[in-house]
């Protein structure tokens, strides 16, 4: 995604690095009113964009519009950012960058989620993000809940309504150099030992059936056609379609 040197105009290559001191006096001078000192600012750190956006380079996204958004969680963070707090830019400016290309790769998922769920969702991840800069943990689904008075369910739903659409064919584990992937994990009883081993029946039936017989079945139950036009294909009436088809049936239902 980023094997070019120009995204959205801006040649990355000549992107300019602020040093610690060098940002500090410009906040000190955007505070002041100083909108050239901000701009300055950001255009000095639009190289933390540029490595955010690298983790998301598997999404297939368009990497302009990844860098904007970025860039927009950038600014936000340059305008929201404490200097007394003594932690670096970079150090507030990450999260809030990816959280902004977040919002807008849920937003923009092709699996569509209501608004009031998508609300929720957010609800609940900021209670979330409260909750760990607070006590240093992950918090349980019952205290996101309590902490945004709602059932329990309906933070449940909201999460997993936003969360990102796995492939079955991404890999899970890759043990022994042979990695197993989402499908090989995923169980189906629609196909179990007891549905094999009818179809292994109904083989066995259909082998025992005259030509017609196996023809008339065939079009009928796994073409699926009418009689009528099972009819006209053979060349034959309705009502012997349907006399062959029954005599046909019985005799498949002896292997089953």
């Amino acid at each position: 995604m980023l094997n070019k040197v120009e995204i959205c105009g801006v040649n990355t290559a000549k992107l300019p690095v602020l040093p610690n001191d060098r940002i500090n006096e410009l906040f000190v001078e955007m505070q002041k009113g100083n909108r050239e000192a901000r701009e300055e600012l950001i255009a000095g750190n639009l190289r933390l964009v540029l490595s955010v956006i690298q983790r998301f380079n598997n999404r297939g996204e368009n990497a302009d519009d990844l860098f904007q958004v970025g860039c927009i969680g950038l600014i936000k963070a340059i305008d929201n950012f404490d200097l007394s707090q003594g932690v670096r830019l970079s150090t507030y400016a990450v999260p809030m960058i990816i959280g902004e290309i977040r919002r807008y790769l849920r937003d923009n998922n092709a699996i569509r989620v209501s608004r009031s769920m998508r609300d929720i969702a957010y609800r609940a991840l900021q209670a979330r993000d409260a909750f760990v800069n607070e006590h240093g943990k992950e918090p349980t689904i019952d205290e996101i809940a309590k902490k945004i008075d709602l059932p329990r369910e309906d933070v449940i739903f909201a999460l997993d309504a936003i969360a990102d659409p796995i492939s079955l064919f991404e890999p899970i584990s890759n043990e022994s150099g042979d990695p197993v992937y989402m499908m090989d994990m995923v169980g189906d009883e629609k196909y179990g030992e007891k549905t094999w081993l009818e179809s292994l029946n109904i083989r066995e039936g259909l082998s025992k059936l005259g030509e017609r017989e196996k023809k008339i079945i065939n079009l009928r139950f796994f073409v699926g056609k009418t009689q009528m036009e099972v009819a006209e294909e053979i060349g034959i009436s309705q009502a012997q379609v349907s006399r062959l088809e029954k005599g046909a049936l019985m005799q498949l239902r002896k292997y089953i």
